[in-house]
C-alpha cells in the first residue's frame, strides 16, 4: 500500500501530495485541530471510476477523496502509475468503505449475470 502525506485543505481531486513515500494521507480539519489520516481503499484505471466510487461513499456519509497523479491527469492517462486513480477515506471509515464498495461491485456482477 502506498502512503501519501498532504497538508492543508483537501480538494475532491488534489495535486500530488508532497511526500509520496508513505501509504496514508494526513490532513487536518478546517479548524486545524484534528488530524485526519487518509487511507487508500481502491485503485482504478483513471480518475473517473475513482470519482464515481468516492461519490458512492459520500452518498453513504463517508468523506472520500478521489486522487490521480497530476501529470497523469494532465496527459489524460488511464494506465500505469500515472494513470492510476485512487479512492481515499479517513482511516476510521476504512472497513465500512471497503464493505460498501464490495457490495456495490457484487450488485454490478449480479446484474450482469
Amino acid at each position: 500500500m502506498t502512503t501519501y502525506v498532504h497538508s492543508g485543505n483537501l480538494e475532491p481531486v488534489g495535486d500530488a501530495p508532497e511526500d509520496g513515500a508513505s501509504s496514508k494521507t494526513t490532513s487536518t480539519t478546517p479548524g486545524g485541530d484534528e488530524e485526519i489520516k487518509w487511507v487508500v481503499v481502491a485503485k482504478t484505471m483513471g480518475l473517473i471510476p475513482a470519482q464515481i466510487m468516492a461519490d458512492r461513499l459520500q452518498s453513504d456519509g463517508i468523506r472520500a477523496w478521489a486522487w490521480q497523479e497530476g501529470a497523469g491527469r494532465a496527459l489524460g492517462l488511464t494506465v500505469g502509475m500515472l494513470g492510476e486513480g485512487r479512492v481515499l477515506v479517513p482511516e476510521e471509515h476504512e472497513e465500512e468503505a471497503r464493505a460498501i464498495l464490495e457490495e456495490a461491485a457484487q450488485q454490478f456482477i449480479d446484474e450482469e449475470e
